[in-house]
């Protein structure tokens, strides 16, 4: 009988990378896939920790899939990522019904351990290697786009962040890696792919070799078949012009940056240690949105940081409306253990917090609301996703700025084509469309 595994992912999307690497060393295993727990043999949990209510998700997960197993005594549970790497042998003590725990740096141990597993053992795997930052080639269900993952771990301990503690210290791949795997993702039909590192500017500073993200991320442009590319996440700090000056010159770099601010007031930027000003940040915006036509922004903000005041956050407020961001992503702040600012005084109240963020996603409606009308009556190159399952005239795909288009087709298309829409209406998060027939 084949075996199941069903996987469950939280957080980023350089967990959604691993995932695809977890669900592929199921698969050599002997295990197929399945989107329902109750036919899985093996459930996996990929956590995150990055906020709190992501990590209380997991512990709901958990009691969802506890049942399961008390129905089926060889079911097994895995929790993943950064939940696992941050409270490790903790979770097997407090859940009798997890039977492995695999950190953010175990996933090349995963083969011992779901056969271990499957003997009966209870593991926890939370060690940090320290050898060389390497992905084999994996095969994954890649559609017409892929995240692939260039750097993990971070140095930059900002206040507020637990990442460089479950994630580790900064490494990168080796080039000549990543590459091989980004053409054997385009030689099996991928034609977009999105470049992940908690600070893809500081690329190649740990390898032997002289490279930084620029020089990688131009390699990369020289691809055959490869169509587009993206990156995330810059760091405002080491983001510089050298790379601004290659997005503008090379067709492949979509015109899309996601730039985490986090704040608008320099007192708060200082206490979160993020190393810039906001002077600094606006002038290297300013520099991209000169260079760059047609640039799409998108940034990170946290309300309620420790020490917060109304004026600090009025600064924030003012920065999203002169900026004019596309899109933002934000929250309320809540202590992480471990952290600098977990043991600053949190005297901001919950319902400050509340009232603050919904304040600032208000006002960025309004922008991102004035910017995609503003699209209205544009040609724009789509790269087809998929059709609608109501209307199979209707398909849907991304623009060159990370933006959802729906659009309307009498021609048959397939997916990981490329296509020019003219967009005719702008919906609250989406554009609408028809194909421009030349």
């Amino acid at each position: 009988m084949i075996k199941k595994v069903y996987i469950k992912t939280f957080g980023c999307q350089m967990n959604e990378y691993d995932s695809q690497r977890i669900l592929s060393i199921f698969e050599e295993s002997g295990y197929d896939r399945t989107d329902d727990p109750e036919e899985a043999d093996f459930a996996v949990i990929n956590t995150c920790s990055v906020r709190e209510k992501p990590k209380e998700k997991v512990k709901s997960e958990i009691g969802r899939l506890k049942r399961f197993k008390n129905s089926n005594p060889y079911f097994k549970i895995a929790i993943a990522g950064c939940v696992a790497q941050e409270d490790g042998e903790a979770i097997l003590k407090e859940n009798k019904s997890v039977d492995l725990v695999i950190g953010t740096d175990g996933i090349p141990k995963l083969y011992e351990a779901i056969f271990r597993v499957e003997k009966g053992e209870r593991l926890a795997i939370t060690e940090f290697y320290h050898d060389d930052f390497t992905v084999p080639i994996f095969n994954r269900n890649s559609s017409v786009s892929a995240f692939v993952t260039i750097m993990k771990g971070c140095d930059n301990f900002c206040s507020y962040c637990i990442v460089p503690y479950v994630r580790g210290r900064e490494k990168s791949r080796h080039y000549k890696e990543i590459l091989d795997e980004v053409k054997f993702l385009v030689d099996n039909g991928v034609r977009e792919v999105t470049f992940l590192g908690q600070n893809v500017n500081s690329y190649g500073k740990t390898l032997d070799e002289k490279i930084n993200f620029t020089q990688f991320l131009y390699m990369a442009t020289q691809i055959v078949g490869l169509n587009r590319i993206r990156f995330v996440t810059s760091h405002p700090k080491d983001f510089n012009k050298d790379l601004v000056d290659l997005v503008a010159s090379e067709s492949k770099i979509c015109e899309y940056l996601h730039l985490p601010l986090q704040a608008g007031s320099n007192d708060i930027l200082k206490k979160m240690n993020r190393g810039y000003t906001f002077e600094e940040y606006e002038e290297k915006i300013s520099y991209a949105k000169e260079k760059i036509k047609g640039l799409a922004l998108s940034s990170d903000f946290i309300v309620g940081f420790p020490g917060e005041t109304d004026e600090d956050f009025e600064q924030t407020l003012k920065a999203v409306n002169e900026i004019e961001y596309e899109t933002i992503f934000a929250f309320k702040y809540s202590p992480r253990p471990g952290t600098k600012a977990s043991s600053m005084p949190d005297n901001i109240s919950d319902v400050e917090k509340a009232n603050r963020l919904k304040k600032l996603l208000d006002a960025q409606q309004i922008i991102t609301d004035k910017l995609l009308k503003r699209q209205i009556g544009e040609i724009q190159e789509i790269l087809v996703e998929g059709k609608s399952k109501k209307d199979t005239n209707v398909y849907s795909g991304r623009n060159r700025k990370n933006r959802i288009v729906n659009f309307t087709s009498e021609k048959s298309l397939q997916n990981g084509e490329i296509v020019k829409v003219k967009i005719t209406q702008a919906k609250k998060n989406s554009l609408f469309g028809n194909l421009e027939v030349s």
